[in-house]
């Protein structure tokens, strides 16, 4: 029995308190939204050369509908904003999205409130490619060093699955210890790279990747970055009643028809390839993942209809929020994108342990 047909014939429908949350979740998607809009043209304004909002906003509508026809705003104006900080805005935006919505569904999969994307260990393999990268010519150039960065994570993903499947099974508690020990090894494996080269230049490299940056955005990397988290949030969106099933717990889950362990393994598959795409373009960001989903669950609850939308949202205005403080702070020098979203992090995630004492459901 499926657990649409559970719903409808043995729950009594609850039409005032269903429609209640509906138009609540409306208006929070409605809200962020507009929010995020006035985010992104605020940040594309923001910098060494300010632009006025407007103009930004004009700027835009003059190279995506050809509106207004006639420039009224001066050259070096429309090569910062259209050229530079509109691709590494909208990559930050992207970038947000995909990690927020990844650590929501890592967090209902593992039913472990403190999960995030690192859970996994599939962000130290991309790390691991990357610094092969840098370190020791592997590929170079941006675009190659993203693709070595997400082969990496490819391998790490790999290595989860034959770590933690037994007898064709893939629980929850196998999948994060398997994704904490997949971790450890790829993080040595970057640490002995970064030993082992000769080149301080190509370390310093490496340390600054590891903490995020979106100093590399352009538009190709905003492309392909798009249709890889666009794909994988709409995939897991089409997953949110199994994972709904799954964020209860296995038992639930098989009386509801669901086979736990294939829908886990899907759910897994679907995140890493989210986690190596954003990884490859923009270093290993953490906190986001932790941090957005709880306050997600806050605002729209906990089913996955709800929360992966918003979670998106949310994680795209964090993160378009911390990369303007990380590249302005400190200006012309930028602060790595993962010590701004540490320091914003850490304490949220003080008060999370001291909320929940088990963190394990």
């Amino acid at each position: 029995m499926t657990l649409t047909r559970i719903r409808a014939t043995e729950v009594p429908p609850d039409s005032f308190g269903y429609a209640r949350r509906r138009w609540a979740s409306i208006i929070w998607l409605t809200g962020l939204s507009a929010v995020l809009l006035v985010v992104v043209v605020c940040a594309c304004g923001i910098g060494p050369v300010a632009v006025p909002p407007l103009t930004v906003a004009r700027i835009v509508g003059h190279h995506v509908v050809g509106a207004p026809a006639v420039a009224d705003w001066t050259s070096a104006q429309d090569a910062i904003v259209w050229r530079v900080r509109v691709p590494r805005v909208l990559l930050g935006a992207l970038v947000g999205a995909g990690l927020a919505v990844s650590g929501a569904v890592l967090q209902s999969v593992v039913r472990n409130v403190l999960a995030d994307p690192h859970i996994l260990g599939v962000t130290s393999g991309a790390s691991t490619g990357a610094a092969m990268s840098l370190l020791f010519g592997v590929s170079a150039g941006t675009g190659l060093l993203s693709g070595s960065a997400f082969l990496g994570a490819l391998a790490a993903t790999a290595l989860l699955f034959a770590v933690a499947r037994s007898n064709g099974q893939l629980t929850s508690l196998r999948l994060l210890l398997g994704g904490v020990t997949v971790g450890y090894v790829f993080s040595a494996a970057t640490s002995f790279l970064i030993f082992a080269s000769d080149s301080p230049e190509g370390a310093r490299a490496v340390l600054f990747w590891l903490l995020g940056s979106l100093g590399s955005a352009a538009w190709p990397a905003v492309a392909t970055t798009a249709a890889a988290v666009g794909g994988c949030v709409a995939a897991l969106f089409l997953m949110a009643i199994r994972l709904d099933a799954l964020a209860v717990g296995d038992d639930t889950a098989r009386t509801l028809g669901f086979a736990p362990a294939r829908w886990r393994v899907a759910a897994v598959v679907v995140v890493s390839l989210c986690i190596g795409a954003v990884v490859a373009v923009a270093g290993a960001i953490g906190f986001v993942g932790l941090i957005v989903p709880h306050t997600a669950r806050m605002l729209a609850g906990s089913g996955h209809r709800r929360l992966i939308p918003v979670s998106a949202l949310l994680g795209a205005v964090f993160l378009v929020i911390a990369d303007t403080v990380a590249r302005t702070a400190f200006a012309p020098r930028e602060l790595p994108l993962g010590i701004v979203t540490a320091v914003v992090g850490a304490p949220l995630l003080l008060v999370l342990v001291r909320r929940f004492r088990n963190p394990v459901a």
